[in-house]
């Protein structure tokens, strides 16, 4: 009798332990969904955030870049009429598109037979030199208007690391940095640039 008291007070005990584990069990449950609920709504509110950041940088850069544009667009008649290019025209923002090829220029300075196409960056690198480049390769089949046109390169920027400017030089192209308020090329004094 003893022994049979014994089993039933163990058997109750543990039909007791199977009950708190399963209140327990049902409770952390319960508090797992709440904390994947709030888990979910905190990675959309996230996300939200992210995307909102992503317009303002984007509309910060596309602001920098129109700096940029207006810093440089005033010094380029004077910097080109010095370099014997009578500057008749300076447009802005020239976007083509022809037979599925398309292309944009920042900058474009006009004489009666010659232009430069100039691309602004708020920092130089050689991956923009190489960009530019095919741009201009481009640029008469996109902008036939200017087809004889002597065609000429430039990059203007805020920030010119070295490599960035021999690069461009060497790919035949005007770099124009800035000194105080006014633009300033910085190629070498004997540069020739190439014509397209």
């Amino acid at each position: 009798m003893e022994s049979q008291r014994s089993y039933k007070d163990v058997m109750q005990l543990f039909k007791e332990t199977d009950r708190r584990m399963d209140a327990r069990l049902a409770e952390n449950e319960r508090r797992l969904a709440e904390v994947r609920v709030e888990s979910e709504r905190q990675k959309r509110e996230t996300d939200r955030v992210l995307a909102e950041v992503g317009k303002q940088i984007g509309g910060l850069g596309n602001r920098l870049g129109d700096f940029v544009e207006g810093v440089v667009r005033p010094g380029l008649v004077r910097l080109f009429r010095e370099r014997g290019l009578e500057v008749r025209q300076t447009l802005r923002d020239l976007e083509a598109k022809r037979d599925g090829i398309s292309g944009q220029v920042d900058l474009l300075v006009v004489d009666t037979d010659q232009a430069v196409a100039v691309e602004v960056k708020s920092k130089l690198a050689t991956s923009d030199v190489d960009d530019h480049l095919e741009r201009l390769e481009k640029f008469k089949f996109l902008f036939p208007q200017y087809r004889e046109t002597r065609l000429l390169g430039a990059l203007a920027a805020m920030v010119l690391p070295d490599d960035a400017v021999r690069y461009a030089e060497k790919r035949g192209m005007f770099v124009i940095g800035q000194t105080g308020d006014d633009a300033v090329f910085l190629n070498t004094p004997d540069f020739q640039p190439r014509i397209w």
